[in-house]
């Protein structure tokens, strides 16, 4: 096996690493990511040099990254970008929430990444639509343990997601056995036939960018907020139609036990511009809605 690239990187500030990263793992089960105590941040991808592998691990308030594959000069170019160097908290004011301040307060090293890689974001996102976290993480695993390749490196069992043409190439059946039905399919496959013009998104506004998603079939508001908050991090941008979002933020804010989308954003409006950060916090939080039922069934689209 090759021998890693490596980059030191000194943040200069606090940075919690496994907190910024969390939002790109798609459940415990990622075979794209992995996080732990003791090996720190594993990260597989496609980058525009090729498929890459990257570990990123705290030492001493210092981020030590190794990187391995074609994308390995990419990925560690990369690094403070990931890792939210530009993300400025400064000008967040909490004085009306005191609560979330001190929130704040014990996690200064809280970042937005931004990966840069857009199809792999919206292609997630897509899978997500509509469906359980459970049901979508499974189809996400199964997705790059099928179609996917072997992420370079020594982890063995990280994956890079499939590149445009192979996701092109996925019958319909094949989709159905992964359990994305066609609705969900629709959008992988635009975003696919246009990867080009979409991996274009990192040098444009967030609004730009947000047009361009939505532009595909099938690519509403809340899977290019979802897209934008990890290719971009996009500090504004807000999960509207998701069926939890509203609700935490809601109760977090007000302590109503449930809220609506329109709720949600009134409450947000005085951080324009920062609604993401605020989500992000409220999140770190732990804060749940309180549960009044069973949690939403799965349904087994393979079934229909």
């Amino acid at each position: 096996m090759a021998e890693p690239s490596r980059r030191v990187w000194r943040p200069g500030r606090p940075l919690e690493l496994a907190a910024t990263l969390l939002p790109l793992r798609r459940g415990a089960g990622d075979p794209a990511v992995r996080i732990s105590a003791q090996s720190g941040v594993w990260w597989a991808t496609r980058t525009s040099a090729g498929p890459g592998t990257l570990s990123l691990r705290l030492v001493g308030g210092e981020v030590e990254a190794l990187a391995w594959g074609p994308g390995a000069a990419w990925l560690l170019e990369r690094v403070p970008e990931l890792l939210g160097a530009e993300d400025d908290w400064s000008s967040l004011d909490l004085s009306a929430y005191p609560w979330l301040a001190e929130v704040l307060r014990r996690h200064p090293g809280l970042r937005l990444p931004r990966t840069g890689r857009v199809l792999e974001a919206i292609v997630a996102a897509a899978i997500e639509q509509r469906v359980t976290g459970q049901q979508a993480r499974s189809s996400w695993r199964g997705l790059l343990h099928r179609f996917g390749e072997p992420a370079p490196g020594p982890m063995l069992e990280l994956r890079v997601p499939p590149d445009a043409a192979t996701l092109l190439e996925i019958p319909t059946w094949d989709w159905h056995r992964l359990g994305v039905e066609a609705a969900r399919q629709r959008p992988i496959r635009a975003a696919a036939t246009v990867a080009g013009r979409l991996e274009e998104c990192v040098d444009l506004s967030a609004g730009q960018a947000s047009a361009r998603l939505r532009a595909l079939p099938g690519v509403g508001v809340w899977t290019a907020a979802e897209t934008l908050q990890r290719a971009l991090g996009d500090p504004d941008a807000v999960s509207v139609g998701d069926y939890h979002v509203h609700d935490v933020v809601v109760h977090a804010l007000t302590g109503r036990p449930r809220g609506t989308d329109e709720q949600m954003l009134a409450l947000l409006a005085p951080w324009a511009g920062q609604r993401q950060r605020v989500v992000r916090l409220i999140e770190t939080a732990g804060v749940r809605k309180p549960r009044f039922g069973p949690r939403l069934a799965p349904v087994d689209i393979r079934a229909l």
